[in-house]
């Protein structure tokens, strides 16, 4: 078995690291803490062939594999974090369901501007009534002539304020097998936005309101018994999710390493320090082995989707690594990596949302163990 990179994908790393240092290594601190969303980086990405990198070219992708888009998320994260987000909704979640599942017209429609980067879209899945529950989902899809009327909300929905589509998780009928999917644009009638809110990590969000929002029926991606496809869909955003945890969790990681080497107290560096010493090998260890698992999960998928538990193991660990990882850095820097003079506080902030987005640390335990003792543990109370 042999754990080093294909002479293409060392290739391919170094010309990403090589855009990145060029183009998104001056401003990285300022765009990590700008409000709203990076379209000019989201363009350059683009034109550098960083978006659709697992989306067949007949769609107007890359054609790559899902392990080059990690490599992609990680070598960005490595000079700007903030622009590590692009490559994810470039790559992962919603826009790898529209490209596996959409009809031509609709990726003719959305698919060419999302990997222009002139676009984004969002998912919208968690509601008011249905988080880590998701199939309690309550948004409904009636049909109406030639399309179905869209009524329901949906929260905590990444991208939300400024994405031109959403892919809203709706339910046709009763059950887990009446939940599909349909394409929304945000700025149609009937679809309404509420208050903008802010992530700890000082993305925006807004609620997203469906009051009779008509779709038309060729806007409809998976009809009635699509929920395992799109839940498979998901796997990819969420080993995007688990790539970025990791990612950030090494920038901040690194940063330490620098400071350790140059900062001094009581006459000798901090990294002569034994105690600090042993933080920085847990460190290592635990990133290391986090990227293993997340190339297991990645590579295993070849260009289609992630096997669901290997994607939850990857994501259980790189989520808390990445977590813990930055937080210990923090603690190195002591007050310089508490201010925002330095990016570790904010890869802090944002490793600490990914425990809970796209499948929280402890649902997806939940999903482990039933792997682990090949039965499934019901959530729910038993009905009487």
């Amino acid at each position: 078995m042999d754990f080093r990179m294909t002479p293409e994908q060392e290739a391919f790393r170094e010309s990403v690291k090589r855009f990145a240092e060029k183009h998104l290594a001056e401003g990285a601190r300022d765009r990590a803490h700008a409000p709203g969303y990076p379209f000019d980086v989201a363009k350059l990405m683009a034109k550098q062939g960083l978006l659709g990198i697992t989306i067949a070219e007949a769609d107007g992708g890359q054609g790559g594999t899902l392990i080059d888009a990690v490599i992609a998320i990680e070598t960005v994260a490595s000079v700007c974090p903030r622009s590590a987000d692009v490559v994810q909704a470039g790559n992962f979640g919603p826009i790898r369901v529209l490209a596996e599942y959409g009809t031509g017209s609709q990726k003719e429609r959305y698919l060419k501007r999302l990997l222009s980067g002139e676009s984004v879209i969002s998912v919208g899945m968690t509601e008011p009534e249905a988080g880590s529950a998701v199939t309690d989902l309550q948004t409904t899809a009636t049909p109406d002539g030639q399309g179905y009327r869209i009524n329901g909300s949906k929260i905590f929905t990444t991208h939300s304020k400024y994405a031109e589509l959403m892919l809203v998780y709706v339910r046709f009928g009763p059950g887990i097998d009446g939940i599909g999917s349909v394409l929304v644009e945000t700025q149609g009638q009937g679809v309404r936005s509420g208050k903008p809110s802010k992530f700890m990590s000082d993305e925006e969000w807004v609620q997203t309101y469906f009051e009779n929002a008509f779709v038309p029926a060729d806007r409809v991606v998976l009809k009635e018994g699509g929920f395992r496809k799109q839940i498979a869909g998901f796997n990819v955003e969420r080993i995007g999710n688990a790539a970025r945890s990791l990612a950030l969790g090494r920038y901040a990681y690194e940063a330490a390493r620098r400071w350790a080497m140059q900062r001094k107290q009581f006459g000798r560096l901090l990294c002569e320090f034994q105690g600090l010493q042993w933080k920085f090998a847990e460190m290592k260890t635990k990133l290391d082995a986090g990227q293993l698992l997340l190339y297991r999960a990645a590579a295993n998928a070849d260009r289609g989707f992630p096997s669901a538990e290997e994607t939850a193991i990857a994501k259980v660990f790189c989520n808390q690594s990445g977590f813990e990882v930055a937080n210990e850095a923090l603690q190195v820097m002591g007050g310089l990596g508490y201010t925002q003079e330095e990016l570790v506080e904010y890869c802090l902030r944002r490793c600490r949302g990914w425990m809970i987005a796209g499948g929280s640390v402890e649902i997806l335990k939940n999903r482990i163990a039933e792997a682990v003792f090949e039965r499934t543990f019901p959530q729910r109370p038993a009905r009487g």
